[in-house]
């Protein structure tokens, strides 16, 4: 099985970011890996130094793990005007990867009876828009209805301004309830990471700890991720190795994203008339659940793996992970999209 994901024009803004290619098998696949394309690896070493270039991503790291072995292609360097490689231990912020791992504390509450799917998120978080009849499978299906706060220009305005403003689960939920909910609960699908901010608050009530230790004890620790957190809402740093991340112009095309870079901007940005801005030690406690993990490639590839082949799930839970992971891809991407299966 494999994740394809259409490679975005807002791309090139990212420094360092680790392209993961994971190939997984079923649990019970019994696949012939000598039956498989052969791969190239000096393919694919050069697919990954001409698309750094395409994109103007001064470096990137390629983990593939297939059947016939594990394949790596590095490229670049992890910050503007130096030699420093990036490699498969280096650290960068993972950004929206990280509702894979809420989510998937949020399953293992519910596979051990400590909340339902079915729950309303009013049992847990009070105050929410329609929190009577969102549940906590819509939030997890991103179909709750509820405004996105990262649409709202305070949230890029204030990290423009005040990148080491430290944000409450409170605040960021104020600026998205201030707003009418976009549909009823459950009407269709809307990506929005008020639904992850609200599921974190649920997991920390539930399991009676900081998102962060659970995913630890959950998660990382069993799972032997060496090189993964969710850092405290105080640190704004990464501890080397770590890619820097920029982005050209405002950090508003990185959370709404959209409109993409325009054309005018993409023509000074290849002249070099327009430089990137560091954003690496922006303060992402206003991500958080919805996307304040760090990582690196092997860690996250090691993840991925584990969660598809049901190593984090039992299997009544992977099914129903996998289903909704399937209906969210081609809601998000269109038919021709896949996603992991259990």
């Amino acid at each position: 099985m494999t994740f394809q994901f259409p490679i975005r024009a807002d791309a090139s803004l990212l420094v360092g970011v680790a392209l993961l290619i994971t190939a997984c098998s079923r649990p019970d696949s019994t696949a012939d890996s000598s039956a498989l394309k052969p791969i190239d690896r000096a393919a694919l070493q050069s697919l990954v130094d001409t698309t750094i270039k395409e994109l103007l991503i001064p470096g990137a790291v390629v983990v593939l793990r297939t059947p016939q072995g594990d394949f790596i292609a590095a490229s670049g360097t992890t910050q503007l005007n130096t030699k420093n490689p990036p490699r498969t231990n280096t650290q960068f912020r993972i950004a929206s990867n990280t509702k894979t791992m809420t989510a998937a504390v949020i399953m293992q509450l519910a596979q051990e009876s400590k909340l339902g799917l079915n729950d309303p998120v009013s049992k847990y978080v009070p105050g929410v828009p329609n929190g009577d009849n969102i549940t906590i499978a819509q939030l997890l299906e991103m179909r709750s209805g509820l405004y996105n706060y990262t649409n709202d220009p305070i949230i890029s305005a204030t990290i423009d301004t005040d990148p080491t403003k430290v944000w409450a689960p409170a605040e960021l939920l104020a600026i998205a309830f201030a707003h009418r909910p976009n549909f009823p609960p459950g009407a269709k699908y809307e990506y929005v990471n008020t639904n992850y901010a609200l599921l974190g608050l649920v997991a920390e009530k539930v399991d009676g700890k900081p998102l962060a230790q659970a995913m630890q004890d959950r998660l990382f620790g069993p799972l032997g991720l060496q090189h993964t957190l969710l850092p405290a809402s105080t640190v704004s740093t990464i501890h080397e190795p770590f890619s820097h991340g920029y982005l050209y112009g405002s950090s508003s095309v990185a959370l709404v994203g959209e409109p993409l870079y325009p054309p005018e901007l993409q023509a000074a940005a290849r002249a070099g008339t327009l430089l990137p801005t560091d954003y690496t030690e922006v303060n992402h406690s206003f991500a958080a659940a919805a996307g304040g993990v760090i990582s690196s490639s092997d860690d996250l590839a090691t993840w991925i793996k584990a969660l598809v082949a049901g190593r984090v799930l039992d299997p009544a839970y992977q099914r129903h992970r996998g289903a909704a992971v399937q209906v969210a891809v081609r809601e998000r991407f269109g038919d021709g999209a896949h996603g992991a299966g259990g």
